[in-house]
């Protein structure tokens, strides 16, 4: 997920529903109060700890948030290398996985019914459109650090809306990778607040919706995936013939590897 978060185009939700976590973590976030604060202020420390085993899903956060600080701090340079690099064969691996992983996630909605196709038709139409916007020329105060946390966390957590992409709209990405090389505590830390505030908020609601309406969600997501492919589309297209045949075969890899992750990750039981 880590990987998949500082890369433009692709999303750690994506990555979660390959390995199937991704109901697991939603419901896991959501879940949350922080009802342990107050014993925690009034020195009741058992009290305190029993409200962290009651709110927290500790066997599912520390590997997780583990190996998503391990790939983010590690892997930031090199894609930033790929993508200023191999710019078509990059986004051809990564257009594999978001196909592969709209297909899968596909194969999870019970029956088809026009409110699905309805609802698979308003993500494809709005990612699309989302994906095609031009990048907002924002500065890169603390503020604006924070608001950028809030809103690319929510996308992080929706299968097919990159946060990335999204740091790149608000013109915070470049910024961001050079706050990460350079360990900016400060700037670190005011980003993780506002991601931090942003999670909790739309998990609330993402989980509602998925206990809820879940064929639709997921109709919904699958539609945010297939749109979200007009951005690697658009790398990929620029470069000639025998580049194109070369990132074929790569998102072919990407696409395969997807469905030997779902076959391998599928029956684990949560």
């Amino acid at each position: 997920m880590g990987s998949a978060d500082v890369m433009p185009g692709v999303s750690g939700g994506t990555i979660a529903l390959i390995t199937g976590i991704y109901e697991r973590l939603v419901h896991a976030i959501s879940k949350i109060r922080f009802g342990f604060i107050k014993p925690l202020i009034t020195g009741d420390l058992d009290g305190a700890r029993k409200s962290l085993r009651e709110e927290v899903d500790f066997e599912l956060f520390v590997p997780l948030l583990a190996g998503i600080a391990c790939a983010v701090l590690t892997l930031s340079k090199v894609i930033l290398f790929f993508i200023t690099t191999y710019v078509a064969f990059t986004y051809a691996f990564f257009s594999g996985l978001i196909l592969a992983s709209a297909y899968v996630v596909y194969q999870k909605i019970d029956g088809f019914s026009l409110k699905n196709l309805a609802s698979g038709a308003l993500g494809l139409i709005f990612a699309y459109l989302f994906v095609g916007l031009n990048p907002i020329q924002a500065n890169h105060t603390l503020p604006v650090v924070f608001i950028s946390g809030f809103v690319a966390i929510c996308a992080m957590i929706l299968p097919g809306i990159s946060g990335a992409f999204l740091l790149l709209l608000l013109n915070q990405y470049e910024y961001m990778l050079g706050v990460l090389n350079r360990l900016a505590i400060v700037e670190i830390f005011t980003f993780l607040a506002g991601a931090a505030i942003g999670i909790m908020s739309f998990s609330r609601v993402l989980d509602y919706l998925l206990r809820n309406h879940e064929a639709v969600t997921m109709s919904f997501l699958v539609g945010l995936m297939i749109g979200t492919l007009r951005l690697p589309y658009n790398k990929i297209a620029m470069v000639d013939t025998t580049s194109i045949m070369v990132s074929a075969v790569i998102g072919i890899t990407g696409f395969a590897l997807v469905m030997i992750l779902e076959s391998r990750f599928d029956y684990i039981d949560y």
